[in-house]
């Protein structure tokens, strides 16, 4: 059965809230492009969102979140992430933070690795889901290796048999990626490069006092 399409608004986050609970792939838009979720809390969740976009299990799952505090329910919050989080949230920042002892996540979600990468988007829409359920793995909606859907229309088409509801959330804001920022170390480094320049995210650390490997040539021991 191919999935329904509903344009955004409380009605269609609603829906995707009953949806993803009953075990439903839910497909949304973001602040840069569209995403594919699952409910993290019904097992087998993660391995259903691979099965829809036909990825490797071996690529990580980042992790969409209502609020900042919502990030301490996966990952250890550093001073330097707290910092970031509270500077660059919503918006275009991944943190990779060591995964809490106590939060039970499907190894599948970070490929057996004991971080987790979160970030809470500059859009309504997965921040209201995220409320709901709790914090949403979340990738990209396209089959893998292919290039991002432009539109609503353009998921339906190539992914509405794997999924339960497409939110129209019009056309894709397109923009660069997420700077995504290790902060399992004592001094946090860049892993990729993206939305926010990574000589601003050295300057909000380096105000705050903290110490850190951004644009420094140290490289931190592991």
């Amino acid at each position: 059965m191919t999935a329904r399409l509903v344009p955004d608004g409380p009605a269609a986050q609603a829906e995707a809230i009953a949806l993803l609970r009953a075990g439903g792939i839910v497909a949304l838009p973001t602040d840069t492009v569209y995403g594919i979720a699952a409910d993290l809390a019904l097992p087998d969740a993660i391995e259903r969102l691979f099965a829809a976009k036909q990825r490797p299990p071996e690529k990580a799952v980042a992790v969409l979140l209502a609020d900042a505090e919502q990030a301490a329910e996966l990952g250890e919050v550093s001073p330097a992430a707290a910092v970031l989080a509270q500077r660059f949230w919503p918006g275009g920042l991944t943190l990779v933070l060591p995964v809490r002892p106590q939060a039970r996540l499907p190894r599948i979600l970070a490929d057996g690795t004991p971080t987790i990468g979160v970030r809470v988007p500059d859009h309504a829409t997965p921040r209201a889901l995220a409320g709901a359920l709790g914090p949403l793995p979340t990738t990209s909606a396209n089959r893998s290796g292919e290039p991002d859907a432009r539109d609503a229309g353009e998921i339906l088409e190539r992914l509405g048999e794997s999924l339960a509801l497409v939110i129209d959330g019009g056309p894709i804001r397109g923009g660069p990626s997420s700077t995504v920022v290790d902060c399992t170390l004592d001094w946090p480094s860049i892993l990729r490069d993206g939305a926010i320049p990574s000589a601003t995210i050295a300057a909000a650390l380096t105000e705050a006092g903290l110490a850190h490997a951004i644009g420094t040539g140290f490289e931190p021991e592991e």
